[in-house]
């Protein structure tokens, strides 16, 4: 079997060490609301509604509808599970890798959502009644993922895949061994070189081939192929939170229109980890011949990425919420593009071994860093809502986020505007609207306790061409439930339970790279992660 190679796309690295892509643009942006119990419970759809400490983040006039102080602080529990397995490329089902199935779970302790507002009465029967004002610390998304896949391969490796991009880049061995290799290629496969992963070979300084692959000849012609089959793991490790700190004030007009405006700062700290394992079942099948007429034999590798941002950014949100009676409710509001500086590190290394340890070898990259300026998108939003007077109430939120809005910035001429340029342009042609459809209601069947469901869905800003037109490709739902307790003084207190229906994820650990012509003789392994989280909510606070 003939090797050459496709480069598809690096899933990981980019030229140098890593750049920005479209869709690191989309995790910065990406919100999951959050809140308190009674928000969480009605599915966040309270556009139109307010009153609650919850509903600050999505509709500022929310304070100004309740005509007390209030504080409350909102603990959670979140389980994220996570069930993976190869894909199998073949129509009759058949897995060449990857083929037993996982799963795992991971459980996150955070505090959601904190806050205090204060009303201050005029006194006034008409214009300006009352004024609101205060803070309120709410997470928008959060990561906890801890996954595992595994199998066994006889086709295609991750060394041979990384040889082949070698080779089809035009590497140098001679300038991939310089310290100063970093500098000028790319980080994953200058690590891979200097591990020992993939080297050179038959006298050639620009032909690389991988620590399990073997090299033959037929019929005059050199062949490369995979020694024997190999076991290979995959992991990965992801954990973060994104928050916004919102400073409040709201407007009572006539108890009838009510005004609100934020001034929100947010922040964001994820960590992303993986791996990439191989071992031989038997190291006898992966000879390699050295230089100096000896032989060793490959046994493992692991191979891995370390990857890490923050983010800071401001933005502005200003809400109105009407009630022309009857029991109806308007709200609408508006978010200004957060404006925010993000700073990222990432770092490469590997390590392979053979069964002689003397030629073992390890290698790590430098730790990189880039520091930038990002645009994130606008957001719209409107609700309607309907109180039953003392019996309960039903509300419907709609919210839109345009993210072909989103745009890289530099501040400096020499400094790499030019690729920004062409991600930014990635970004319009990949994404656009986002719809997000909110419900909730809740029944009150005593005086102090209260009954509560919601749901939303959200549509995938990530478009694909079909037929001359775009189309959301995904969507994700959470459900909900609750319950309250308010008593007859001040204090209150609110449970809730969202889940968040399973969505699969497809990724290749690495590209194929084994064709025949222009067909895919033995396709990489591809996998599928299919996770949902089960989150536990509640909240604690008084009235006054």
């Amino acid at each position: 079997m003939k090797k050459t190679a496709l480069i598809i796309f690096l899933t990981l690295a980019a030229v140098i060490g890593r750049a920005q892509s479209a869709y690191d643009a989309f995790l910065f942006s990406e919100d999951n609301y959050e809140g308190t119990a009674r928000s969480v419970a009605m599915g966040n759809a309270f556009t139109a509604l307010g009153g609650d400490l919850g509903a600050v983040g999505i509709n500022p006039a929310a304070t100004a509808v309740a005509k007390y102080a209030q504080i409350s602080f909102t603990p959670a529990l979140t389980v994220y599970s996570n069930t993976t397995k190869g894909v199998s490329p073949y129509a009759d089902g058949t897995l060449p890798y990857f083929e037993r199935e996982y799963k795992n779970t991971k459980a996150a302790f955070a505090l959601p959502n904190v806050g205090m507002t204060f009303y201050w009465n005029t006194n006034r029967k008409t214009g300006l009644k009352g004024v609101s004002f205060g803070f309120v610390a709410n997470r928008t998304n959060s990561w906890n993922e801890n996954l595992y896949a595994a199998g066994r391969n006889s086709t295609t490796t991750f060394m041979g895949s990384m040889a082949a991009n070698a080779t089809a880049n035009g590497y140098r061995g001679s300038e991939l061994n310089l310290d100063s290799a970093y500098d000028y290629y790319n980080w994953k496969d200058v690590v891979g070189y200097h591990s020992g992963m993939i080297s050179t070979f038959g006298g050639y300084d620009d032909e690389f081939v991988g620590a399990s692959e073997i090299i033959y000849d037929r019929n005059g012609s050199t062949e490369i192929a995979l020694g024997g089959p190999i076991d290979q793991e995959y992991g990965r490790s992801v954990s973060g939170s994104k928050y916004e700190y919102l400073f409040n004030l709201g407007f009572n007009v006539s108890d009838f229109i009510y005004l609100g405006v934020n001034l929100g700062f947010s922040s964001m700290d994820y960590s992303y980890s993986e791996y990439f394992k191989e071992t031989a079942i038997d190291p006898a099948d992966f000879e390699i011949g050295l230089d100096n007429g000896q032989t060793m034999y490959f046994s493992q590798m692991k191979y891995m990425y370390d990857y890490s941002v923050q983010t800071s950014g401001v933005f502005g949100k200003f809400g109105v919420i009407i009630t022309p009676g009857y029991g109806l409710r308007i709200g609408a509001a508006i978010q200004t593009p957060t404006s925010s500086t993000i700073t990222e590190r990432w770092q490469h290394s590997g390590e392979t071994q053979f069964t002689e340890r003397k030629y073992d070898a390890y290698a790590s990259s430098p730790q990189g860093e880039d520091r930038y300026s990002f645009r994130q998108p606008y957001k719209a939003n409107l609700g309607i809502a309907y109180t039953l007077g003392q019996l309960g109430v039903i509300s419907a939120d709609y919210e839109y986020c345009d993210y072909s809005t989103m745009k890289f910035k530099r501040s400096g001429i020499n400094d790499g505007r030019e690729y920004f340029n062409e991600i930014n342009a990635e970004i319009k042609d990949i994404f656009g609207a986002s719809h997000t459809l909110r419900a909730g209601v809740e029944v009150k069947p005593f005086s102090v306790m209260a009954v509560r469901a919601g749901y939303n869905l959200t549509t995938s800003p990530e478009m694909y061409s079909a037929w001359g037109d775009k189309l959301p490709m995904l969507f994700t739902q959470n459900a909900s439930f609750g319950l309250g307790y308010n008593s007859k003084r001040s204090f209150f207190a609110d449970a809730a339970c969202r889940y968040t229906f399973a969505t699969d994820e497809y990724f290749m650990p690495y590209a194929d790279y084994i064709f025949d012509g222009d067909e895919i003789a033995s396709p990489a392994p591809e996998i599928l992660n299919r996770k949902n989280a089960w989150k536990i909510f509640l909240t604690i606070g008084w009235r006054f």
